[in-house]
C-alpha cells in the first residue's frame, strides 16, 4: 500500500497489488530543527487542484528527492503537473498551505515507474524547484551498493536508521495528524526477501526504546517520499525513500526504496550538476 495521503482529507482536518503508499511518523517525536531540509510537498493537477501530499528531501538548492508514486501517474487521478514545498516544522505556521506560500516546482518520476509492483518498483522521483532554496546544509547521497554488506552482516538487526516525515502519527483506533515534521529511529529487518530483493529496505514499525535515540517507530500515510537516513538523528546520509507498507494500520514493518543502487543514482545524476 502506498503511503501518500490525499491532500483534501488533510485540508478538511486542518480546516485549511500488495503494497500500500506510506504516510506519517508513528511512535516518534518532533524533529526540532534536526532536519531543516526535509519538507512537506503538495502535488497539483494541471488546473491547480491539490491531489495529495508527501514528504521530500533537499539534495541541493533546487532538487527535492521524493517517491515515484508521489511524482508519477496514479490510475485514479492521473499525473501531477506541479508541486509545492514548505519547510516549516509545523504546517500550521506555513502561510497559505496547501495552496500558496511554498516554493513551486515540476515533478519527475523514474521513467520505469508504473505502480508499486514489488520488488522492483522504481519508486523514486524528484521535484525540480523553480527557484533555489537556501539551507544551512542539504542531505547527502550514499555510495553505490553501500547497504549491500548489511544483507549478511552479523548483528544487522542492530543497525539503526532514522525516518523523517510529515505523515499521520496514528491510524488506529482513529487517525491522528499533528501536521508536524517528526523523526523516529528504526531497525533493519531485511534486505534479502521476496519483497526487498536488493531494491527495497525493510525496517521495523513498532514502538520501543533505542539506546542512543530513545524512541523508535515507523512511517504512516503522508511520509511517502521522506528520507531514510543511515544512522542516528544526526545523520544526513539518505539511503532510501519511504515507499510502502503491508497494511492500512501503519504497523508491522516498513519498506523504503533504496537510493544506493546504480539505477537510482543514475536517475538522480540526470538532475544533478
Amino acid at each position: 500500500m502506498k503511503k501518500k495521503r490525499w491532500v483534501l482529507l488533510m485540508v478538511m482536518a486542518l480546516v485549511l497489488m500488495l503494497a500500500v503508499p506510506a504516510s506519517a511518523i508513528t511512535y516518534g517525536e518532533p524533529d526540532e530543527g534536526q532536519h531543516p531540509y526535509v519538507g512537506i510537498l503538495v502535488f497539483y493537477d494541471a488546473a491547480g487542484n491539490p491531489m495529495w501530499l508527501c514528504s521530500g528531501t533537499m539534495l541541493n538548492p533546487t532538487l527535492v528527492l521524493t517517491a515515484g508514486h508521489c511524482t508519477g501517474y496514479d490510475p485514479l487521478y492521473g499525473t501531477p503537473a506541479s508541486a509545492q514545498i514548505w519547510f516549516e516544522e509545523f504546517v500550521g505556521d506555513a502561510a497559505g498551505f496547501p495552496f500558496a506560500g511554498g516554493t513551486m516546482g515540476i515533478p519527475y518520476a523514474h521513467p520505469n515507474y508504473g505502480g508499486l509492483y514489488v520488488p522492483e518498483t522504481f519508486d523514486i522521483g524528484v521535484v525540480v524547484l523553480d527557484e533555489p532554496v537556501s539551507m544551512p546544509r542539504y542531505a547527502q547521497l550514499p555510495e553505490e551498493g553501500m547497504l549491500d554488506e548489511l544483507a549478511t552482516r552479523r548483528g544487522r538487526q542492530d543497525t539503526v536508521f532514522t525516518l523523517v516525515g510529515y505523515g499521520v502519527n496514528d491510524e488506529r483506533p482513529e487517525e491522528v495528524w499533528y501536521g508536524m515534521r517528526f523523526k523516529a529511529a528504526t531497525n533493519l529487518v531485511s534486505l534479502r526477501s521476496a519483497l526487498t530483493d536488493g531494491y527495497n529496505l525493510q525496517t521495523t514499525n513498532n514502538p520501543g526504546g533505542w539506546p542512543d535515540e530513545g524512541i523508535s517507530g515507523g512511517t504512516c500515510f503522508g511520509d511517502s517520499g521522506g528520507p531514510v537516513f543511515y544512522g542516528g538523528y544526526d545523520s544526513d546520509l539518505v539511503v532510501a525513500i519511504t515507499s510502502f507498507g503491508l497494511n492500512a494500520n501503519c504497523a508491522g514493518t516498513d519498506f523504503s526504496y533504496r537510493v544506493d543502487t546504480a539505477d537510482s543514482l543514475d536517475f538522480l545524476a540526470g538532475f544533478l550538476p
